[in-house]
């Protein structure tokens, strides 16, 4: 079963090569074993660099669900989730992944995000991009509200 989706995922990201429609990457999700998502990366034809299979997958799944939780859900993905993707799997509370290659052959055809994970690790201060933390006064106000606001949806 699990093989199955992850061939569909497979062919969905060879058919976008084809296309010229986005990336070599395509992901699926499940739930009860039905498909509820089946995307692909549109990264270059939507000018969205967040349009990864995994979070158009998700956008969707939460959309068709009515939730932004997907914590019965299984994705399959034609290849390892790169670092956004990977955060955006756990926010969606994704049951269980299933991945075709790893990213040490995604980093062999040009997608190589060793150099994110590098940074993450790495003090804001010191990373590629420059990040400053500036402490105002009035920072923590949004996190406030947040604690006492009484009818909040916690997620």
């Amino acid at each position: 079963m699990h093989e199955q989706f992850l061939q569909q995922s497979i062919a969905l990201a060879k058919e976008n090569v084809q296309s010229n429609a986005g990336g070599p990457f395509a992901a699926i999700i499940c739930q009860n074993q039905q498909i509820i998502a089946a995307c692909t990366n549109i990264v270059t034809t939507s000018n969205d660099p967040t349009a990864h299979a995994e979070i158009t997958a998700i956008r969707k799944a939460c959309a068709t669900l009515n939730s932004f939780q997907l914590n019965d859900c299984i994705l399959y993905s034609s290849c390892e989730p790169c670092p956004m993707c990977l955060g955006a799997i756990y926010w969606a509370r994704l049951q269980q992944v299933y991945f075709a290659c790893d990213r040490f052959d995604a980093a062999k055809v040009g997608f190589d995000d060793r150099f994110i994970y590098d940074e993450i690790a790495l003090p804001p201060e010191q990373r590629q991009i420059n990040m400053q933390h500036i402490k105002l006064a009035t920072a923590l106000s949004p996190f406030i509200a947040w604690q006492t606001q009484t009818d909040k949806i916690p997620y």
